[in-house]
């Protein structure tokens, strides 16, 4: 049975901008992806997905928060199925989905059209879900219904969602990640 959705958060993987987390080459030893690094890391922070949910989709992801991730060529690939509760926003993972994007703060263009088409796709799915960066999900520590920059417990993605959303879902100046030839 399909769970209830409301929120939608987007993340950013807290890493170099522009570094894609691939490490060695496929079919050798040591090769992993960005998605099994991630994997790696939760684990390490001692999350733990449900060992029913494991068969149906990523049995090796045993430990990863997101339900999806944003590679920075663009590929989308899952973590958690969308059914499954996720680790990625405390007091917010029952109802919501967790979309993660490799970077911090600066993000390639084929990111950026990735997000927009996994945007309208969710949208069509969760009409009704609200669309906040994880930084929105922090307390409103004054109490005057805004969460201000000061108020952030992270700045996870790095970028503001609403202005992102109201810009077309076009890349935001300052947060798209260029090449620089030497």
């Amino acid at each position: 049975m399909a769970r209830p959705i409301n929120l939608i958060l987007i993340h950013c993987a807290a890493t170099p901008n522009g570094k894609s987390l691939f490490r060695g080459k496929a079919g050798e030893p040591g090769f992993q992806t960005p998605a099994e690094a991630i994997d790696g890391w939760h684990a390490q922070r001692g999350f733990r997905r449900d060992p029913a949910a494991l068969p149906r989709l990523n049995p090796s992801l045993r430990s990863i928060g997101y339900h999806f991730l944003i590679y920075t060529n663009g590929q989308i690939v899952t973590g958690r199925h969308t059914d499954e509760i996720g680790a990625h926003c405390q007091g917010y993972n029952q109802r919501s989905l967790g979309i993660c994007l490799i970077g911090t703060d600066k993000f390639t263009r084929a990111q950026w059209e990735s997000l927009a088409y996994l945007q309208t796709s969710l949208a069509g799915k969760y009409p009704n879900a609200a669309w906040k960066g994880h930084r929105d999900m922090s307390p409103d520590q004054n109490r005057n219904g805004i969460v201000e920059p000061f108020e952030w417990l992270k700045v996870c993605p790095g970028f503001d969602v609403s202005a992102w959303l109201a810009g077309g879902k076009r890349p935001l100046a300052n947060h798209l990640y260029e090449e620089v030839a030497p």
